[in-house]
């Protein structure tokens, strides 16, 4: 590639991917710096709503107190269960079992997803598959899973992994997809190879829907986790010991073990999928 063709080729790269000024980087923190206490009120609103409705309601009796239990009673059971050492060591099976199927979800999907996307053979074969499989809710494989591998991790592994790649591949199929044609085309003729084609046009422009994916393939995976925990085919994990806990109406048990759920899943998103999107498409100018 010419020095004049590598300069414009830089020059289209950086339209595609715009890096933030200096300037604007410290103008958009010290406007963070200083909303900050009102973000956290704000976000935190919702939650103090809804943790003041459920204690007038647990108080009033209208719902008998084993069934409708104060947050303090459920806040006792997650202290309980967290000295006691059982509740880690469900929150710790749960997350190798949901880490290792997603990431194999997350390499399979990006990967089918981005060759549906830049073939049309490979997306006359995994189209209408994908489009088939992907309505078919989760639980409903969980029986032919549990007979194809018995009881215990690999089904769940196997299972999380098949069920939360769907989203995964939809959505990178579709950013691969909308890149548009010019971009393309216009690095092409300034010499780019295939290599730096997709390192610089394709991914770029289709990170924000792959990212969108991986958040909806980690929804699904928690909910086909949780459901094939509740269906004994492990010995521990939240899910098994929620629906343990309904045999013996320990409710506060079943609230503490959804509330550790939710929490997981907010630090999951904060910590890992907000970062990473504050790294790649926001300092690249694609999202505000």
């Amino acid at each position: 590639m010419s020095a004049p063709v590598r300069s414009h080729y830089r020059e289209l790269m950086s339209d595609l991917a715009p890096a933030a000024s200096p300037s604007v980087v410290a103008a958009a923190s010290a406007r963070r710096g200083e909303s900050r206490w009102r973000v956290v009120a704000r976000t935190a609103f919702p939650f103090l709503v809804v943790a003041l409705a459920w204690e007038v309601t647990a108080h009033l009796g209208i719902f008998p107190r084993k069934l409708f239990p104060p947050l303090e009673e459920v806040a006792a059971a997650l202290v309980r269960l967290t000295v006691d050492g059982v509740l880690p060591h469900h929150v710790l099976d749960t997350l190798l079992r949901l880490l290792v199927g997603f990431a194999l979800a997350a390499v399979a999907g990006v990967a089918i997803g981005f060759a549906m996307g830049r073939s049309r053979r490979a997306e006359d074969v995994f189209l209408p598959l994908v489009s088939i499989g992907a309505p078919i809710p989760g639980l409903a494989y969980a029986p032919l899973f549990l007979l194809w591998f018995g009881l215990g991790n690999t089904t769940a592994v196997l299972l999380v992994a098949f069920v939360s790649a769907f989203p995964i591949i939809f959505n990178t199929w579709t950013g691969v997809r909308a890149v548009k044609d010019i971009w393309v085309r216009s690095a092409q003729a300034m010499g780019a190879d295939n290599r730096r084609l997709l390192h610089h046009v394709i991914l770029p422009g289709a990170l924000p829907y792959v990212l969108t994916g991986l958040r909806l393939g980690l929804a699904q995976a928690w909910r086909i986790l949780v459901g094939v925990e509740m269906l004994a085919a492990v010995s521990w994990g939240l899910g098994w010991m929620i629906f343990g806990a309904r045999e013996f109406l320990n409710t506060d048990v079943m609230l503490a073990g959804v509330a550790v759920i939710g929490a997981i899943g907010l630090a999951l998103e904060k910590l890992v999928f907000q970062r990473l999107e504050h790294y790649t498409v926001v300092r690249w100018g694609m999202m505000s």
